[in-house]
């Protein structure tokens, strides 16, 4: 079990977006001992994040990134963390990320999304983008599955768009962050092939 955690601690996972999807996954990361992360977000945390983010109640009103940093090395303070308050665009993507193994995607909205997912693959072909899409709602265990395009790896049910119907929920927000982070193991581990099993 040794020979995992000598691998991990040299890995560099970059996180682009803080809140549900990208919170509960850096602290799975730091959990499993991955041993560098970026953190990039330009928001603060507001008091009805606190359902399905991962941060406390005396954190409200901090920039995301940094609220991250100190619940991540609050874990594992052998984990060094880069924490970036920027609103990234197509040319922040390479420079912030240009060192990490995995990319995860872990935006709220469908163009954020859509952007670092073109950004990754056009300009960093050779790295994985892990995306969360299709969290909404609660319940449906079921239909949450990990997609396999290439470089890109998608968790969720790639449907459920968050709606005043289908809010985002803490319990399904984080078994994909979870999906996410597990995803990430997986490639830094070099188990990871690129077509599905």
């Amino acid at each position: 079990m040794e020979w995992i955690y000598e691998i991990l601690k040299t890995k560099t996972v970059g996180i682009a977006g803080c809140g549900g999807l990208g919170s509960n996954c850096a602290m799975a990361l730091a959990r499993a001992g991955v041993g560098r992360l970026i953190l990039a977000d330009f928001d603060v945390v507001s008091a009805g994040n606190l359902n399905r983010q991962y941060f406390f109640l005396d954190q409200v009103g901090k920039l995301k990134a940094f609220a991250l940093k100190e619940n991540v090395v609050s874990v594992n303070s052998n984990v060094k963390v880069n924490a970036f308050d920027i609103r990234l665009c197509s040319n922040d993507v390479i420079e912030v990320f240009r060192d990490c193994d995995v990319i995860v995607e872990a935006f709220d909205h469908a163009k954020m999304k859509q952007m670092i997912i073109e950004s990754v693959l056009s300009q960093m072909p050779h790295k994985y983008i892990v995306s969360g899409i299709g969290l909404a709602g609660w319940g449906e265990n079921e239909t949450l599955a990990t997609y396999h395009f290439g470089k890109l790896i998608i968790c969720g049910d790639m449907e459920r768009e968050i709606s005043e119907d289908l809010p985002p929920f803490g319990p399904r927000v984080a078994i994909v962050a979870n999906m996410q982070a597990n995803v990430v193991i997986e490639i830094l581990l070099g188990k990871m092939t690129e077509t599905p099993k």
